[in-house]
């Protein structure tokens, strides 16, 4: 898959500055007019092929009244046995184009009595152009590029009228005001052909930015090879949806791959929106991008990061009620309690980074809904039973649901010294052998014994959502099992 496949290659809009279209190719990544399911939306429609018809065949019978084009008898066999003439003769340009193009001198009289007899036929573009002769095109990608110009005798419309991709690709970009086409590189040997179409229909030829194909690891050869559609999950936008990437974190993260400037601007402009970025097509790579999961899971880890928890919990119901059923039934039994979960630890200097796709969400609070939760009472290596189940004892015995969060650490801290403990962690690594443990070994025997985990975010937060009964419930439970 490439840049041009995976969002829309042309750029709608009337009268569209060059300037004004920088932003517009951003917009494409999320939107566009065009066909919506059954129903189509936008001021140059029809969208759907087959409903332009008539503006084809319009187009392409004007170009027969200028002598621009033609009907082409020739039969499939007679196509194979021009190309093996040929082969056979060695010529360096294969095709249908000057002495080779059968049908290019058949007289007016000639093409009616074969149109009259039911001989199916397409009609080709009598090109103008001469195998001696180069132009130069200014790709907004790669700049001045140099190629020999179009000769071959494109079919136009085939023998059901229907159009080629570049005779379509010429009119619709015309009559759409189509300003820019941003396409695979593998579409710059297409480029004399299609510039000979616009220059023959009389249209102002639309500007090309050529962009290379997004790249991948290959784990079998240990290079890289082009993101493929068949063998690929992650080149289907599907994949993103059902894994639970948020939008913005992919339209970021293609931005990376687009601009090598973005990762700079966004640290320097934090909480500013993605098309305030003054994209340009001069820094589009020219070699390739390699498409990176892992950056992506970064990147949407710091999106999500700065999402308030209300966006984060309609994102999560979302996506859980299409793919996450049994979560979805969970969290829709209190969406406040679930906006309350998944506010811990947002809005602050330092947010929560982890969560990186709606499909983790489950797993990051499962702790904080009883159906879900599964004690886990392991302790570090350095804490005993014992200790912890004294360590539990204690902080039931100052545990206030009214504390703020300095009065409930305090707490914590006060607890050390009777415990044997050091509330100062560095006075632990300048003398170890003189305490059995720190606060941090005080706090991770209490964080584990309420969420049944060693890192969490803020412990004070989760607690206050928890409510005072469930916590004193769950530390009776981790005392009971310490004591066995």
């Amino acid at each position: 898959m490439n840049f041009g496949e995976s969002v829309k290659e042309e750029i709608f809009g009337k009268n569209i500055k060059d300037e004004h279209c920088k932003k517009a190719f951003l917009a494409g990544l999320v939107r566009g007019n065009g066909v919506l399911f059954e129903s189509e939306s936008g001021d140059y429609g029809p969208y759907v092929q087959s409903r332009r018809a008539h503006i084809y065949h319009v187009v392409a019978k004007k170009l027969v009244e200028e002598g621009l084009a033609y009907p082409c008898f020739c039969t499939e066999e007679e196509l194979g046995a021009l190309r093996d003439r040929q082969e056979a003769a060695g010529t360096h340009i294969k095709g249908y184009f000057g002495e080779w193009a059968a049908c290019r001198n058949l007289t007016f009289d000639e093409q009616e009595e074969k149109i009259k007899s039911g001989a199916p036929y397409v009609l080709r573009l009598r090109s103008t152009g001469d195998e001696n002769r180069k132009f130069t095109f200014d790709d907004q990608v790669r700049g001045k590029i140099e190629m020999p110009e179009n000769i071959t005798d494109a079919v136009l419309l085939k023998t059901d009228g229907i159009p080629t991709y570049h005779f379509a690709h010429a009119c619709d970009d015309h009559f759409m005001r189509v300003t820019h086409v941003i396409r695979g590189d593998e579409w710059i040997a297409s480029v004399p052909l299609h510039l000979a179409l616009f220059r023959a229909c009389g249209f102002r030829p639309v500007k090309y930015a050529h962009v290379a194909p997004v790249m991948k690891e290959d784990e079998e050869t240990g290079g890289k090879r082009k993101l493929s559609k068949r063998k690929d999950p992650e080149a289907a936008v599907s994949y993103f949806v059902e894994e639970g990437f948020p939008k913005e974190a992919v339209l970021e993260y293609l931005l990376t791959l687009i601009n090598s400037n973005f990762e700079d601007w966004r640290r320097a402009n934090p909480d500013a929106s993605l098309f305030d970025f003054p994209f340009s097509f001069k820094k589009m790579s020219q070699s390739g991008a390699l498409f990176d999961l892992v950056k992506l899971r970064d990147v949407s880890k710091n999106v999500i990061s700065r999402m308030d928890g209300a966006t984060v919990t309609q994102y999560t119901l979302e996506w859980a009620q299409r793919f996450d059923p049994d979560f979805y039934a969970i969290c829709a039994q209190d969406e406040d309690y679930l906006r309350q979960v998944l506010s811990i630890d947002r809005g602050t200097a330092k947010p929560r980074k982890d969560i990186a796709v709606w499909s983790q969400v489950q797993d990051s609070v499962s702790y904080l809904f009883d159906t879900l939760y599964t004690p886990d009472y392991t302790l570090p290596e350095n804490i005993s039973g014992a200790d912890a189940a004294e360590i539990l004892r204690a902080y039931a015995a100052v545990y206030d649901a009214a504390d703020d969060k300095d009065a409930w650490f305090q707490k914590i801290k006060d607890l050390c010294a009777p415990l044997g403990y050091t509330p100062n962690v560095k006075e632990y690594k300048k003398n170890p052998d003189a305490y059995r443990g720190h606060v941090g070994d005080v706090s991770t025997v209490i964080r584990i014994a309420l969420t049944g985990r060693r890192n969490t975010p803020d412990l004070h937060a989760i607690m206050g959502v928890l409510g005072e009964e469930k916590v004193r419930a769950r530390l009776a439970d981790a005392i009971a099992f310490y004591e066995k």
